[in-house]
């Protein structure tokens, strides 16, 4: 079948409008490129067969994390634990057979395996016995959970230095012949023999996460606040396949790498009032201490900490309302605040009301030019510059970022980005200008991923200014708020600290206004909104799963910072060939606790969408691509056979 339709062979397939008898020099040289990887007959059955079949295969599953904010250690265990996927084919496989302290055991062993054996060595309970019985298990649950992958797809998820005894093991089938059960046991007896037992517990182990998740889709959201944004990078470098939907957080730092001093600043500011400096110092190599000499000097009272992230507050809202003065395009000029200050009297005009300054004491501020950086503050802000832009690490972070990012994207029916599409209030597409042309919906997006690209590849200043704008613009796609840093920073009134925000948030309960969005980047009626950046207050009563289920926030609070607002340790999303299961952590232990006790992810689990039809390969984003694919294999077997083409022997 080819899209639904039964091809006979012989029978002209068209590509891309082209047909057989049209002969075009563009189809002949699609077909030539093609013999030269598929040479025979013999290998365009073989492609065609395996291709045919793998359609009917169940869909992979995906896992959805947002708002990750360096939470190193939650994230490690969530993604090891594959968001307790793994721990329901353990429940599936091994339900009467392993009491649940076994099974919690068995699932330690596979979230870290490493560690889990050396801690077994240490207690001298890793005999012989120990190992042949956990390889036992490690085989039975791969081999369960291979059967949504073909063999060869399977064979590449092993480690290739495991790999030759790990198919044996999955093909060979103990239960059917005595010397297959003969073969299986001294397979596995020789493995521990041989003291390689620990090596392959490793290897299965790698295998069954893989099996687990064929997909990740993290929707925005590395930096700040938690301390290891380096590290959950460092992590995820090599994953198997993988996207990212840029947060607001990620396009600061992405300008800051790309060298936007107002970027830097906010960088910089952040990371000192989260305490979590370490990522700068320690893991990209940037040095705060000219920042933090000059700050204490000037700020004798404040400790080191305080000090510094007063000093660059001033720095980074002097280079606001520069870059907001040349950018009337990004329509902030509310948030040029600096001119508003009375510095005699200590009161700051906030439209044509007054408010009192928690202090006034400006010692880097010149009244007369309030913009202005101080040759001091110069010196500070290219040091760290140079910082940024020449670190090596974050460096190639943020190529990744790039690499495996963008503004949003369209999967399988579903639409992922992170913060917003700007609206009006009535739900209609608002219109941002830049350069005098007008942009709304998914253009907006696919403008502001150019611009974001732009800035890193050729480092323009409006280009760098844009990413700035990307991270707190009113109107940006990865915030939709009023970001009130002046006003947070400077007055007591907390009334002044409210954002206002797009009209989108509120109209996302709206089923209609969220099949209007959906069908605005070309998505069906069936697909579904996947948002982050809103972290959803469970302890309120409210709910990430929107308008009947047509949009989930996925932003449950993963930093310690939320945990008090959210209630709760943050959501996980995972699609399978059945639909959708929300996950709503309560707990994430720890790697030591995880290891110490056996202790899991405590987590309740909420079925969003039930399909009555198991989705397929076939009707995923990949299955588009393969039934392509197939319909370039009918064009080439036909080439053969009508002589357009020989094929080699």
């Amino acid at each position: 079948m080819l899209a639904g339709k039964s091809i006979s062979i012989g029978e002209e397939v068209t590509l891309e409008g082209i047909t057989m008898e049209q002969g075009t020099q563009k189809k002949n040289k699609l077909l030539g490129l093609l013999a030269e990887k598929y040479p025979t007959l013999e290998s365009v059955y073989e492609r065609l067969i395996s291709l045919q079949a793998q359609l009917g295969l169940p869909k992979g599953i995906e896992h959805f994390m947002s708002d990750l904010h360096g939470e190193y250690e939650s994230f490690f265990h969530i993604l090891n634990n594959c968001s307790g996927v793994i721990r329901e084919k353990v429940e599936y496989v091994f339900a009467d057979r392993m009491t649940d302290e076994e099974k919690a055991e068995f699932c330690t062993l596979i979230y870290y395996p490493k560690e889990k054996i050396e801690r077994m060595h240490a207690e001298r309970k890793d005999t012989p016995a120990w190992y042949r019985e956990n390889l036992a298990r490690l085989l039975e649950l791969s081999k369960l959970m291979s059967y949504k992958y073909p063999a060869a797809k399977v064979r590449g998820f092993i480690p290739k230095r495991y790999e030759s005894v790990i198919v044996e093991l999955l093909y060979t089938r103990p239960e059917e012949d005595t010397a297959q059960a003969q073969y299986h046991r001294r397979l596995l007896a020789t493995i521990v023999q041989i003291d390689s037992g620990a090596g392959f517990i490793e290897a299965f182990c790698v295998l069954v996460k893989r099996l687990a998740v064929d997909h990740l889709h993290i929707v925005g959201d590395f930096f700040d606040r938690g301390s290891r944004p380096d590290a959950i990078l460092n992590m995820i470098l090599d994953y198997h396949d993988i996207d990212i939907e840029w947060g607001n957080h990620d396009v600061m730092w992405m300008g800051a790498a790309a060298g936007s001093e107002v970027c830097i600043a906010g960088v910089v500011r952040n990371s000192l009032r989260y305490h979590n400096t370490d990522v700068l110092e320690r893991g990209y190599g940037i040095s705060l201490r000219p920042l933090s000499l000059f700050s204490t000097r000037i700020y004798p009272d404040s400790n080191a900490i305080r000090a510094s992230e007063k000093a660059i507050t001033m720095i980074m809202l002097k280079l606001e309302g520069q870059l907001i003065a040349r950018n009337p395009d990004f329509e902030m000029e509310s948030r040029r605040l600096l001119d508003k200050i009375n510095y005699n009297s200590s009161y700051v005009m906030l439209g044509d009301r007054r408010y009192e300054l928690e202090s006034a004491y400006f010692p880097t501020i010149d009244p007369k030019d309030p913009f202005a950086l101080s040759e001091e503050e110069e010196r500070i802000i290219a040091d760290l510059k140079s910082y940024f832009t020449e670190s090596e690490m974050l460096q190639k972070h943020v190529d990744f970022l790039y690499k495996k990012g963008s503004l949003y994207k369209c999967c399988n029916g579903n639409l992922l980005y992170h913060g917003c599409v700007p609206v009006n209030e009535d739900g209609s597409l608002r219109d941002v200008i830049f350069d005098g042309k007008a942009y709304k919906g998914r253009a907006y997006f696919d403008y502001a991923d150019r611009r974001a690209r732009r800035a890193y590849l050729f480092r323009a200043q409006e280009d760098l200014d844009f990413m700035w704008f990307l991270w707190c613009g009113r109107t940006s796609p990865c915030s939709g708020r009023e970001v009130k840093t002046f006003e947070r920073s400077l007055l007591e009134d907390e009334s002044t600290w409210k954002e206002p925000a797009d009209p989108y948030y509120r109209l996302l309960d709206d089923e209609d206004f969220c099949r209007s969005i959906l069908a605005e980047f070309g998505l069906p009626e069936s697909g579904h909104i996947i948002n982050g950046h809103v972290p959803v207050k469970v302890k309120k009563g409210e709910t990430p799963v929107k308008a009947h289920g047509k949009a989930i926030i996925i932003d449950g609070g993963f930093c310690q910072a939320y945990h008090k607002k959210t209630g709760i340790s943050g959501f996980t999303l995972i699609s399978n060939s059945r639909g959708f299961r929300l996950l709503m952590h309560q707990q994430v232990a720890d790697v030591r606790q995880a290891l110490k006790e056996n202790k899991d992810i405590e987590s309740v689990s909420e079925t969003v969408e039930l399909q009555t039809k198991l989705t397929t390969l076939g009707d995923t984003d990949e299955g588009k691509d393969i039934q392509e694919e197939i319909a370039d294999l009918y064009n080439l077997l036909i080439a053969y056979q009508n002589g357009v083409i020989e094929p080699k022997a």
